[in-house]
């Protein structure tokens, strides 16, 4: 009766180890049990909308826009299907605020900045993106083909972006960099007169010019400053546990080349954005 009992309870310890085991191949298979929002699920965050050349058509499930192939070559490299990437969305603000998160990570052209730091993880630097200056056919900014061109004009760029930084540190213009809640608000500024010229990174400027407005004009890009990071990276919730896992994917898509295909392919290159002196 003794052994019966026994081996019973060996049977039992076996079975459990196994379970164990089979527990752990689990979540080795997409990260470890309980990193992730939702269990078994890639979960990422976007704007509402989200703005080409980002996300194309604001449809960040099909993959197509240079930040949604970036998020589904990351959730390839950490063992997810494109079938387990799931989409929220979320202001850029609320994203970069101290709290809790419903995203394992959030891509919104998020400068990596010591400030936000403090509330929320980065990823390595997955696009570095100069600032390029632009304005509208008949504007006084029209033809201005160097930064002192600019410094007599009425300058502006989103409030607490590093394009406002740009303008302040770079353009110096005499009248002091004109401040917007939003690239909406800056672009309304634009084309009602309000402001000559308007500082957005490089992608947009394309974007703008070659899209939105109908009579934009993309002045140039402007060098780089040192001091003001221009590096994007990917946010995780402060202390997340994915980080490392994240930026190494990163880095091994940089070092095959695979992340060079994908701005190629969404950004382009740097054609008619001459560099501002």
């Amino acid at each position: 009766m003794a052994n019966t009992s026994l081996r019973k309870r060996l049977s039992l310890g076996a079975a459990a180890a196994v379970a164990a085991a089979a527990l752990l191949l689990s979540g080795c298979a997409s990260g470890t049990s309980g990193d992730y929002v939702t269990e078994g699920k890639f979960t990422v965050g976007t704007g509402e909308p989200a703005y080409y050349p980002y996300v194309i058509d604001d449809t960040p499930e099909s993959g197509e826009g240079f930040e949604s192939a970036v998020a589904y070559a990351v959730a390839e490299k950490l063992g997810f299907a494109a079938d387990n990437v799931v989409w929220v969305r979320t202001t850029f603000d609320a994203a970069i605020a101290p709290g809790a998160k419903d995203f394992d990570i959030n891509l919104q052209q998020f400068s990596i900045t010591e400030e936000r730091k403090a509330n929320v993880d980065f990823s390595s630097s997955y696009y570095s993106a100069p600032q390029a200056v632009i304005t509208v056919e008949g504007s006084k900014a029209a033809g201005v083909t160097d930064i002192a061109g600019l410094k007599g004009l009425l300058v502006g760029a989103a409030s607490g972006t590093t394009s406002f930084t740009v303008i302040e540190e770079q353009i110096a213009p005499t009248a002091g960099g004109q401040a917007f809640n939003s690239n909406d608000d800056a672009v309304l500024a634009l084309t009602s007169g309000q402001i000559d010229a308007l500082v957005v990174d490089l992608p947009t400027a394309f974007y703008l010019t070659g899209a939105q407005l109908d009579n934009g004009v993309l002045l140039g890009q402007l060098p780089a400053t040192a001091g003001v990071s221009d590096e994007w990276g990917l946010v995780l919730p402060k202390g997340s546990k994915l980080t490392a896992a994240v930026t190494k994917a990163l880095d091994e898509l940089k070092a095959e080349g695979t992340l060079d295909a994908i701005i190629e392919k969404w950004l382009g290159a740097d054609a008619g954005a001459p560099l501002l002196k």
